[in-house]
């Protein structure tokens, strides 16, 4: 798992792909989106079809995970490349195993849900 002190090295070296500055309420969310970019197949170049990540990764954890948090997730992830959110993962999005989250303690603190006929999800890990 991330420690604190590579989220937050990397909190400064990240380029913001908003103009107004980071949001971060705790450094689990950057953790969840880190492993739910990790599930992604990686592709050579950035896709060319945009999803509403955040979102995406705040229905699979149960909680809210801001824009920056995933731009330093993908800061920390030695695969990802581009920015968000045309990140170079396949389209055919993959849905991460749950038990990715165990030891993430701020995953599913908050009311967020997914709809499984909503599922924007080709495959599942």
């Amino acid at each position: 798992m991330l420690s604190d002190r590579e989220i937050e090295a990397a909190k400064l070296r990240t380029k913001y792909s908003l103009n107004e500055g980071p949001h971060h309420e705790h450094n689990d969310c950057i953790r969840i989106a880190y492993e739910w970019l990790d599930a992604q197949i990686k592709l050579k170049g950035a896709t060319k079809k945009a999803y509403p990540l955040k979102h995406l990764i705040e229905k699979w954890a149960g909680r809210y995970v801001s824009r920056t948090d995933v731009d330093v997730a993908a800061e920390l992830h030695p695969e990802i490349k581009g920015t968000y959110p045309y990140f170079n993962i396949s389209s055919k999005l993959t849905k991460p195993n749950i038990k990715r989250l165990e030891p993430i303690a701020q995953a599913f603190t908050q009311d967020y849900k997914e709809r499984a006929k909503d599922s924007p999800y080709s495959r599942e890990e």
